[in-house]
């Protein structure tokens, strides 16, 4: 039950980009509500490993390695903010979406312990969601050729799915791929638009 929801937890972030595709928000304004989720979620997290709350969402929803680390949910927020300072929109947005949808279907699919790779079926569902995802605005409001915004698409696919596959260990501290999808997907996506440009 907690995997399962820990994913409905994940997917239910959709709601922060999708704010600004449905006009609530500017892209700037989205940016600041992220800074203040960050915020939030780093004070949330002090006192957890601080004082030790012992909440039932901690319980249930944080997995054994982050019990003395900073959570997944906290990585996920830093992510999310970061590419949308970082990235336009037409960047930041997918890269957004396949930590949002891409992670959790591919989680559902299968999973990786630290320093493991995900099975190659996984790791093929997993690019093809987020090319997917990534190509209505590549494609668009990237304002190129449909051909460079696929090659666009890819690349973000690309890393998005090498960060799902592959959680490195450094340190001791496994890198989460709540932390690296986003940025290593928008990477993809923003040297693809300017290397075919």
């Amino acid at each position: 039950m907690s995997e399962l929801a820990r994913r409905g937890v994940h997917v239910s972030g959709t709601g922060i980009p999708a704010l600004y595709l449905l006009g609530v928000v500017t892209w700037e304004e989205l940016g600041y509500v992220l800074l203040g989720l960050s915020a939030l979620v780093s004070v949330l997290e002090l006192v957890r490993l601080g004082v030790g709350l012992d909440w039932w969402v901690y319980r249930n929803l944080t997995r054994e390695y982050e019990q003395e680390n900073v959570a997944g949910y906290a990585l996920y927020m830093y992510s999310l903010t970061a590419v949308a300072w970082l990235f336009p929109w037409f960047v930041a947005i997918p890269g957004m979406l396949m930590l949002t949808i891409g992670d959790p279907i591919s989680g559902i699919l299968g999973s990786n312990e630290a320093g493991r790779a995900k099975e190659l079926g996984v790791l093929t569902i997993m690019f093809l969601v987020c090319f997917a995802l990534a190509v209505p605005f590549t494609t668009g409001p990237a304002e190129t050729t449909r051909l460079v915004g696929l090659g666009a698409a890819a690349a973000g696919a690309a890393g998005a799915t090498f960060a799902d596959g592959v959680k490195p260990v450094v340190a001791g501290y496994v890198i989460d791929d709540n932390l690296s999808i986003p940025p290593t997907a928008c990477l993809g996506i923003a040297a693809a638009l300017w290397l075919l440009a």
